[in-house]
């Protein structure tokens, strides 16, 4: 794909929302097709959608989340986590981003607001992507190497009592997270539950194995098609399929794209983080977005192969899926 097709994300930028929108966003190492349709043709929708990129363009965050109620209460909670994304978008370690996260929608839950999310981090250099579903309908991997579709969950399968549950409905501590190696061309199906809810002819809802099927009768190459024709398969499976609800797809795709920064924006970068740092001595302001003291982090922006380096504990390979998958 051209590098002037899509959005190329630039140094320490969000995007995203939740209006509708068909975008390509080009990011270090990862290409990633965004798709929302909010229910009804509305201006704004109840699905959140974002994804970041750090000073030094090595790590992308990506952010689903579903979230409950409508209107300006959905604006709220996004701008809430537009600003989260924008505290965290230099951590790797996405362990704090979704504590808070889980605080945010915590101290709304008076007022009825809770959330599905799914929050991945994809860091460059090691291809590495760390996964923490709250509640949220499991992503499907597509493994290059051997062809075929699977369900991305944690080894073990869920843990519905400690961390897979949705944002807001308890003061959990920690959210279980895992990682997984991906190679360059796998595709990553993240999604709202629109995709599962759906009806086969049969009249019987999906599931996330129904969906599972129907991604396997989809080409997954080229990558750009694949949302299309996806949704297009699920829409003819049975009438009203995709017409109830918000409807938001995120298919990522590892390349093997280093970052593109140039020496303008870097020291744009810089300036940007060290404004909001002195912004963050003031304690009204919002927290300066700082890194976290990683080794592959803090010493791989000066070295690349300390970057290389990071590899997590709990960790998947792409190419020999532990995860769930169908026949």
């Amino acid at each position: 794909m051209p590098d002037d097709d899509g959005q190329y994300m630039q140094c320490m930028e969000v995007w995203g929302g939740i209006q509708p929108t068909t975008r390509v966003v080009k990011l270090a190492g990862l290409d990633a097709w965004v798709y929302s349709k909010p229910y009804g043709d509305a201006g704004f929708g109840g699905d959140v959608y974002y994804a970041s990129s750090c000073a030094t363009g090595r790590i992308n965050r990506l952010l689903l989340a579903d979230v409950s109620g409508h209107g300006d209460a959905v604006a709220e909670s996004a701008a809430g986590l537009r600003s989260l994304m924008r505290r965290y978008v230099n951590f790797l370690d996405q362990t704090k981003f979704v504590r808070a996260l889980n605080r945010q929608f915590t101290a709304m839950s008076r007022q009825g607001r809770f959330a599905t999310a799914l929050a991945t981090t994809f860091f460059a250099p090691s291809r590495v992507l760390s996964i923490c579903n709250a509640g949220h309908p499991p992503p499907l991997l597509y493994s290059v190497s051997n062809r075929s579709w699977s369900i991305l969950e944690k080894p073990g399968g869920r843990d519905e009592s400690t961390g897979n549950i949705p944002l807001g409905i308890l003061d959990v501590t920690d959210y279980q997270q895992f990682d997984v190696e991906l190679e360059v061309g796998d595709l990553v199906l993240c999604y709202t539950d629109a995709l599962i809810e759906s009806r086969d002819a049969d009249g019987k809802m999906f599931g996330t194995e129904g969906l599972l099927r129907v991604a396997e009768t989809v080409d997954a190459e080229p990558s750009e098609d694949f949302i299309r024709s996806l949704l297009e398969k699920i829409s003819a499976r049975f009438a009203g399929n995709l017409s109830e609800d918000d409807v938001t797809v995120m298919l990522l795709r590892p390349n093997a794209r280093p970052p593109r920064i140039r020496l303008r924006q870097k020291l744009d970068a810089m300036l940007r983080l060290t404004v909001a740092t002195i912004r963050g001595i003031d304690p009204r302001a919002e927290r300066p977005p700082l890194p976290d003291f990683k080794l592959a982090n803090i010493g791989g922006a000066i070295i690349p192969r300390l970057g290389k380096r990071w590899r997590p504990t709990c960790q998947l390979k792409a190419s020999r899926p532990s995860s769930q998958s169908i026949p």
